[in-house]
Parts: structure tokens; sequence; C-alpha cells
């Protein structure tokens, strides 16, 4: 019987659940409420339930989660969007249920992993990747392995300042280029703009809904709005400094990009390697790191999670 692994990409909202090969395929996935005001136990027993009748084949589990984290140990020390989640042994608990070895992993780390193994990353030994949404999370893959650093929580690249004594970070820190670049920053800063005075097509749309989006920027960029032009453009020569900062810390042969904000498109993804032209050293040829788009969508983590799974 052949040896599956279960891949499971816990978020606060949803729980995403697959099943891979140990070649990386995946055979099968679900979707699940997280619930996690009931508390880690039910949550478990609920990730159970979901594959209850597709366990006979499996031969270990991986789990990717918001962090922070003692990931080596399995155990989630706090989550923000779900409070009750506070030092749980996650790892121990899955064991314990499935009788099968766990990993516990960034879930960053993990649609990181996801990418390298059966995406974009696939066939090269060096990539980070940059998860674009509320926040930005990041992955480093160096000679093939991820990049956990001393405490298990390295590659928090989104907290990577990019500006002296800039925008506070919900991290505390001032600057970050999550301030900046992710997606809710980007609606965060045009809506300051408008409320500034600055004129804007988005000036309806945030009188209409009391808040603008990503989306809603990108759609007006497309219209030819002035100020949807300049906040892009200076999202976008963010995320390009973001590169380089990472290009010359580990010299990686593919910079991706995932997460909700890369449905923009060309339009990002030309402007970032437009300001990465404009700004990187001048020593060595541009081509040497390509920057692109993840090719996974919304399955990279829990392939990336079954994946990490496949040698324990």
């Amino acid at each position: 019987m052949a040896d599956n692994f279960i891949g499971i990409d816990l978020g606060g909202t949803n729980i995403k659940i697959g099943i891979i090969t140990a070649d990386f395929k995946l055979l099968w996935k679900t979707s699940i409420p997280t619930d996690a005001q009931m508390g880690p136990g039910v949550v478990i027993d609920r990730i159970a339930e979901a594959v209850k009748d597709k366990t006979d084949t499996i031969k270990a589990i991986g789990i990717g989660s918001p962090g922070p984290a003692k990931y080596s140990e399995g155990v989630l020390i706090r989550c923000t969007n779900m409070p009750k989640f506070t030092n749980v042994p996650i790892s121990n608990m899955l064991k314990e249920k499935f009788d099968k070895p766990v990993i516990l992993e960034n879930d960053a780390n993990a649609a990181c992993f996801g990418e390298f193994v059966a995406g974009a990353g696939k066939d090269i030994k060096n990539m980070v990747f940059f998860t674009l949404g509320t926040g930005i999370g990041g992955g480093i893959i160096s000679d093939g392995k991820l990049l956990h650093g001393s405490g298990d929580n390295a590659a928090e690249l989104g907290h990577i300042i990019v500006k002296i004594n800039g925008r506070l970070c919900n991290c505390g820190q001032k600057g970050c280029a999550e301030a900046y670049a992710s997606a809710s920053a980007t609606a965060k800063r045009t809506m300051e703009a408008i409320e500034a005075g600055e004129k804007s097509s988005l000036k309806e749309v945030l009188e209409q809904n009391g808040q603008i989006t990503c989306k809603d920027v990108y759609e007006h960029l497309a219209g030819g709005d002035e100020l949807a032009k300049k906040i892009t453009d200076e999202t976008a020569e963010i995320l390009a400094v973001l590169c380089i900062n990472t290009l010359h810390c580990t010299e990686p042969e593919k910079i991706v990009f995932a997460g909700g904000m890369i449905a923009a498109g060309d339009v990002l993804l030309e402007r970032i390697r437009f300001y990465f032209k404009q700004h990187v050293w001048k020593i060595k040829p541009e081509d040497s790191v390509e920057i692109c788009f993840a090719t996974l969508g919304e399955d990279a983590g829990i392939i990336g999670a079954a994946a990490l799974a496949v040698n324990l």
C-alpha cells in the first residue's frame, strides 16, 4: 500500500487539508472552518474528523501554522488570530490523535517549501519566497533546505526595515516593509492620502464602503487614476528593495511572490522588476536572479506541509 502524507494549513478562519504522494502529487484536498474560539482540542478533533476515512495509507503529517512557535519542539507559542492557541503542543496532540509522526512548520515556510518542491522553485536549490496579504510572510531555501535560525523563527522577511523611523508596524518596529507594501498597507496608505486631500476616483469608493481594498487600488490604477499609480509604484519599489536586500543576504536563483496581491498580475510584477533593475548593484548581471510569481496558489501550504513530512 502506497505511503501518502497529510498536509495541514492552519489559518485563523479556515483549515486547508490535503494528501500528497511521496513525489508531491496532490491527491485530495478539503477546507473546513477553524472555529478557533472552541480551543485547540476541538480543532484537532475536527481535523481528525475531516480525514477519518483517508488515513489507511498515511505515513506522516505536516502542519503549517502562524507563529511565533518553537517549531522544532512542535509547540505553538501564540497565534494572533487564535487567542486560545497559547503554548499549545500541537505536534504531540496530532501524534496522539493519528498515531503518526508529525512536523510543525511556520505557515509561510510551508508554502515556500511547497513552491520549492512542486511549483515555481522546482529544480533549483536557492530561493526566496514572499507572500503578500494582510502582512508579508517569507521563507528562504538555502542549498535545498529551509532556513530556520537559532530560534526557529528566521525569514520574517516582512519585518526587514526599509525606512528608518518610518511607519509603525504591528510588530512594534518602525519602517518594516510590511507596513508599506503588504496588501493591507497599500490600501491603508491610499485611504490616508485621500483623507489628507489628494484627488482620486477612489474617494467615491471610500465614501460608499467606508474603506478601500488593495484590489480597489489596482482596479483604479487600470482606469488611469494618478493616486493609484503613485501608491502602487511606491509599493512595487519597496518590494524591489526587499528583493535586493534578500539577494545580498542569500543570493537566490529565484525570488517568488505569492499571496492575494499577486492577482494584480503583470502590472505588479513588471513594476517590481523595473525598480529592482533601477536600484540593484551593477557589478553583477541584472539577470542573476529571476523574480516571478508562485504557481501553486492556495495549495502551496498544504503541499509544503505534507512534503516536509515525507522524510520523517
